[in-house]
């Protein structure tokens, strides 16, 4: 280790060991499913109440959404886990171990300790929703406050920089990540490795990678979850990436009002400047690099690559004609690259134990993890980060604990342009490819859980009601497929559909597809296609007028692009 990188070390233990000396620790998550279920007034309720003998933390979220709020107290080397809690259960938790040394039952669900605590609550690593993920990138959530320099190094943070910086070339590093199998966690699944290659021999003195958090897909909320849990995870894959593709400066992009994740970030990004980790010199090399946090209004197409930097430019949010590419002519007509959070995060643990490590795990064409967004009709809904080539059924019963409520019936994937699959797909991996020969995508990870209650006409008209609201209105094919997709899915809600209705939606939907600029409209047909695969009779149903009207999920407030509300 480099005399910087050691120095950073032994104030980092020297920090850890004074947040760490008294007997009694409280850990609040205060992730945003957290917050809005009161984790801010008992993180403040227990600062309030607590004395010199006992430290109270504000942490990230552990992925449970379902037993948010939750506190974790640490005493006499044994941790204990409680859900759902209230003000008053945290009041009552505190009080106990404040005066007791004894265990406290109540709310607990889940215990570390190399010994029995009660036999009915078990230990974390017997939860399946614990033990069948595998942590890569979120391997600190739940453990640390989001944006401390310190505690992220206590966990061996920035190592994998440090390494890259003095015991590797840049070519190293993209060759490590090539080697890896790194996929895009995106949506598009493109080579991560590959796509640094077309951007790293440019001799340009500004060069720029930009990290995209825009997020809109209803029903995903892992790039956040990372940004508000651990974002010195996407700062130190970020500055690999500059050092991979020798660029210069670097962006993260996020959906205004997102105060939680954008100001964690913010935090993170600060105090990597004023200790030496982010501009002139980084850990005292020879490496210069800036980043910067870049806001977005709410714009669903911004997502896009292009969009994304038209709209960091300032400019509205509509994708640029290719070519040019981002790699020769990208944010102010510099070599640029786009990348997610899901796969930035991925990369110090690669550089760090080696790309032969991250292959162990995954399929052969889809090494590593995937980090799903599990919601709906489930008993566990949550942020869960599993092994590559897990089988939907599996995920759904082991950590989503099976439907709660009548048996699950089908599946919406990969955001609003992804598909939906019926219980004959329930046997297909997590994989990049097997879920597209599925006829749909994973996507950015997001998995939406529906029972029997749910018809599946009505969900997709309510995914493309989305599509028609978030279009740009650049493409006309894509503006106006998705207004006469949702009038005839319309009609087939209504009973008043006409004969040619399905032909017609497929005769729109290829045009999207063919006339369209970005995946939002070319996608735009995904979530019709697929659904007729699995659940034909039921829309043929619909078709021939023998079902009464249904009662609709979701009413956009506007019925075409750029009207006003």
């Amino acid at each position: 280790m480099t005399e910087k990188y050691l120095k950073l070390k032994d104030q980092a233990t020297v920090y850890i060991d004074k947040l760490y000396q008294n007997k009694l620790v409280i850990k609040v998550q205060t992730g945003t499913s957290g917050q809005a279920l009161g984790a801010d007034e008992i993180l403040n309720t227990l600062i309030t109440k607590a004395d010199k003998k006992t430290t109270i933390l504000e942490v990230g979220s552990m992925g449970f959404m379902y037993l948010e709020p939750i506190i974790v107290v640490y005493q006499n080397d044994n941790k204990f886990y409680y859900g759902n809690v209230t003000k008053s259960i945290a009041e009552d938790v505190f009080d106990h171990y404040q005066n007791n040394e004894n265990f406290y039952e109540e709310n607990c669900f889940a215990y570390e300790s190399d010994e029995t605590i009660s036999t009915k609550i078990p230990k974390l690593d017997d939860l399946p929703q614990f033990s069948k993920q595998l942590r890569i990138a979120t391997r600190n959530f739940g453990e640390i406050t989001p944006g401390d320099l310190f505690q992220y190094i206590a966990k061996d943070g920035y190592s994998a920089l440090n390494k890259a910086l003095f015991e590797m070339k840049p070519e190293d590093v993209l060759e490590e990540v090539k080697n890896s199998g790194l996929r895009g966690r995106g949506g598009a699944a493109f080579p991560t490795g590959l796509k640094w290659s077309f951007l790293a021999p440019s001799a340009a003195p500004v060069k720029y990678v930009l990290c995209n958090s825009e997020e809109g897909d209803p029903g995903a909320f892992n790039d956040k979850g990372i940004l508000e849990t651990d974002p010195h995870t996407l700062v130190e894959g970020l500055i690999l990436n500059g050092y991979a593709t020798n660029s210069t400066h670097s962006y993260v992009f996020i959906r205004q009002g997102h105060d939680i994740p954008i100001n964690a970030v913010e935090r993170a990004i600060k105090e990597a400047y004023n200790n030496g980790i982010l501009g002139k010199n980084i850990l005292g090399s020879n490496f210069n690099f800036e980043m910067e946090v870049s806001l977005t209004g709410d714009s669903y197409v911004a997502g896009e690559e292009t969009a994304l930097m038209e709209a960091i430019e300032g400019k509205r949010s509509t994708p640029r004609f290719k070519p040019p590419f981002p790699a020769a002519s990208g944010l102010w007509k510099k070599p640029t690259n786009i990348n997610n959070v899901k796969t930035i995060s991925y990369v110090p643990e690669i550089i760090k134990h080696g790309s032969e490590w991250f292959k162990g795990t995954g399929t052969e064409k889809s090494t590593g993890t995937a980090i799903v967004c599990l919601t709906g009709h489930l008993k566990r809904p949550g942020m869960y980060e599993i092994p590559m080539g897990m089988t939907i059924n599996e995920v759904l019963t082991d950590l989503g604990g099976g439907s709660n409520s009548s048996d699950i019936k089908m599946l919406q994937t990969g955001g609003p342009l992804g598909g939906v699959l019926g219980k004959d797909a329930f046997d297909t991996k997590i994989d990049f490819d097997e879920m597209s020969q599925a006829g749909a995508i994973l996507g950015s990870g997001g998995i939406i859980v529906c029972d029997e209650s749910v018809s599946v006409v009505d969900l997709i008209r309510n995914l493309v009601a989305f599509n028609q609201f978030e279009s740009c209105g650049k493409c006309f094919p894509c503006r106006l497929g998705n207004t006469h997709m949702l009038d005839v899915l319309e009609r087939l809600c209504n009973s008043k559909s006409k004969p040619d209705d399905l032909k017609l939606l497929e005769r729109i939907g290829n045009s999207m597809k063919i006339g369209s600029l970005c995946g939002h409209g070319q996608l735009g047909f995904n979530p019709i296609s697929s659904a007729l695969k699995y659940f034909e009779q039921e829309i043929m149903t619909a078709v021939n007028n023998n079902s009464e009207p249904l009662e609709k999920m979701y009413t956009p407030t506007r019925t075409r692009p750029g009207e006003l509300e």
